[in-house]
């Protein structure tokens, strides 16, 4: 991959996150149980001279924070080039990268193109073959390792994807109306939490 075609990779990473829900990345090391997700979309955006469409799902916790980020990216332009991202929490082992498996079949490397401090992010070429697994395919595991040489296996649901990949992209009025419904869900599920939490203080006050 070219030095200008790897900077496009990243500028529209970070288009998408930008464009996704407000989602924190730090402090998710350890593998968590995901809560509401946006499902697969579409995104097209202009970068510069290039067209960029960004079939994407991600993943987060009820707390907000990043689990998993995948982003099937197809550029075309001035720059012609197809990539499948697929981000995760920091404090990764690099050498294992992000194995990619599809309804338990052959597991796929792909390996870390960048770590920071909030994220590591894989990447590999999108080919056709990754395209029609994905549409084939029911259940994708996305499996990291990490520092303490846990593997963390995220399990994400095709569903959706192939209507997604093949169909017209989301409106930006939709996009925003997606967030505030995604935000407005997760924000239940953190009060809820903190009104389980506070009932059970109570009774352990009461029973001493």
């Amino acid at each position: 991959m070219t030095l200008r075609t790897s900077h496009l990779a990243r500028t529209v990473l970070a288009a998408v996150f930008a464009g996704a829900a407000a989602v924190s990345l730090s402090g998710a090391t350890q593998a968590q149980s995901p809560g509401p997700g946006q499902g697969w979309l579409k995104v097209c955006t202009k970068q510069e001279d290039n067209d960029v469409c960004v079939v994407q799902n991600i993943l987060s916790a009820s707390t907000g924070q990043l689990i998993t980020a995948i982003a099937l990216i197809m550029v075309e332009g001035k720059v012609n080039n197809r990539f499948l991202q697929v981000t995760v929490p920091p404090a990764r082992l690099i050498p294992p990268g992000v194995r990619l498996q599809i309804d338990g079949g052959q597991a796929q490397k792909l390996p870390y193109e960048i770590c920071m401090p909030d994220k590591c992010v894989a990447q590999v070429e999108l080919t056709d073959a990754i395209v029609d697994s994905f549409k084939r395919g029911g259940e994708a595991v996305f499996t990291s390792v990490n520092y303490q040489r846990a593997a963390n296996p995220i399990k994400v649901s095709l569903t959706g994807f192939t209507d997604a990949f093949d169909g017209e992209p989301v409106a930006q009025s939709e996009l925003q109306q997606r967030q505030r419904l995604l935000q407005e869900e997760m924000q239940r599920k953190a009060q809820a939490a903190r009104e389980r939490l506070e009932e059970a203080q109570k009774k352990a006050k009461e029973s001493n």
